[in-house]
């Protein structure tokens, strides 16, 4: 993993006492830092300052958080953290759907999102480090890309269904509950429910019907498992 004097962290926040506090911390915590307080502005950083982590607020002017998110998405998958006033669960389950990787509701305290940031970039590195292309009849699922060819479609997943696809097919045969996959794709502290797993498998299977080689199969009464014959 990289040490913290290599990794850079673009801070997007209008509040600029907030993100002035942030940014300190984090400096004398060794990580490198930008800042932004509008949506547009943070764009044009992205690219010119290629960060390793967003910490990214989500009411801010011009463009807002989650627009801007799923921008990013659009674009990449490296580590956001939402950092938000808004504390009630729509929001935090809408940031987390999109593909954010962690979010911290205001007020927090420093050490909290030092702990967080360094959370999900273990996480992070930890995912992509050991990650393959896995290959069946008609679909080819690319880690590293967050792409799936289907039938020789190229497909871009929202990055749960692309998640939740690697995580079964990596797992072949096996059988896993709702909440197993809802601990093991969203997180222990995601604060949906079951039914978010439905949705999603739902969605993967009206983009990929499988074959004689391979299915999505419903479990009765158990959950899901990704079926190679």
């Amino acid at each position: 993993m990289m040490s913290n004097k290599e990794i850079k962290i673009l801070i997007v926040d209008d509040d600029e006492s907030i993100a002035e506090v942030i940014k300190v911390y984090l400096e004398s915590s060794g990580y490198k830092t930008e800042l932004c307080n509008n949506g547009k502005v943070a764009q044009d950083q992205f690219h010119i300052y290629n960060p390793d982590l967003v910490l990214l607020d989500i009411m801010l002017p011009i463009i807002d958080g989650i627009d801007l998110l799923k921008w990013i998405r659009k674009n990449s998958q490296i580590p956001v953290i939402m950092l938000t006033a808004k504390g009630n669960t729509f929001d935090k389950v809408l940031a987390l759907e999109i593909g954010a990787d962690d979010y911290l509701v205001k007020p927090f305290e420093p050490k909290e999102l030092l702990a967080r940031i360094k959370a999900v970039l273990r996480r992070y590195v930890s995912d992509n480090s050991d990650k393959e292309i896995l290959k069946f009849s008609n679909l080819t699922i690319d880690y590293s890309s967050y792409i799936v060819t289907y039938n020789d479609k190229i497909y871009k997943l929202p990055p749960k269904e692309f998640e939740l696809l690697y995580y079964l097919a990596s797992n072949k045969n096996k059988v896993y509950t709702r909440d197993d996959l809802l601990s093991e794709v969203w997180g222990y502290d995601y604060p949906g429910d079951s039914r978010t797993v439905d949705v999603h498998v739902k969605r993967l299977r009206e983009k990929f019907q499988g074959d004689n080689e391979w299915q999505l199969e419903t479990v009765w009464g158990v959950g899901y498992k990704f079926e190679v014959k």
